[in-house]
């Protein structure tokens, strides 16, 4: 049996968010109404094991959303108060998927507008989960990188380059 993220070349690296919410069954179908998600695995949500730990897919992006454990030190944005993150979903119209977000449920925290070369809204789903919802408006990172005009991470070659991972219809993530 192939190891995790084997492509055929050995185990691949990656860093993939796993979201605890309170109501997990309805955070799924939160994410599948506010972002056309997917869901790829699934164990739980039945009445006879009702914590559920599901795999989501949006494009060729996934992310996990589990069931707070407090016994496992999984706690929620709800129980703690506010969230410690914020993803961000690269899409082709941030403007349409903020508007469908919103009218599943979410709130918006900020109106899609344009800054710092992105056209990026932000919201707060159900669950507690911040999401900046965007498209980068020029060729990302941009040339020079950050403020310094250094760039934040050594330039990859052919060699040590990683796959980048977006959603179809967009440009590379930040």
């Amino acid at each position: 049996m192939a190891a995790a993220g084997d492509r055929g070349g050995g185990p691949q690296t990656g860093v993939v968010a796993q979201l605890s919410v309170r109501r997990g069954p309805a955070a799924v179908e939160f994410y599948k109404a506010a972002f056309g998600a997917e869901e790829v695995y699934r164990v739980g949500g039945t009445d006879q094991h009702e914590p559920v730990v599901s795999q989501l897919a949006i494009g060729t992006a996934s992310f996990w959303v589990a069931d707070e454990s407090p016994a496992h030190l999984n706690f929620s944005p709800e129980s703690l108060g506010g969230a410690t993150t914020r993803m961000l979903l690269i899409v082709a119209d941030p403007d349409a998927v903020v508007e469908r977000a919103v009218a599943a449920g979410a709130k918006e925290i900020r109106p899609v507008g344009e800054e710092h070369g992105w056209r990026l809204g932000r919201i707060l789903d159900p669950f507690g989960h911040h999401w900046e919802i965007g498209v980068p408006l020029i060729p990302w990172p941009p040339a020079g990188g950050g403020r310094g005009g250094a760039r934040s991470r050594a330039p990859q070659t052919s060699s040590t380059a990683s796959p980048t991972r977006t959603v179809p219809g967009s440009s590379t993530a930040p």
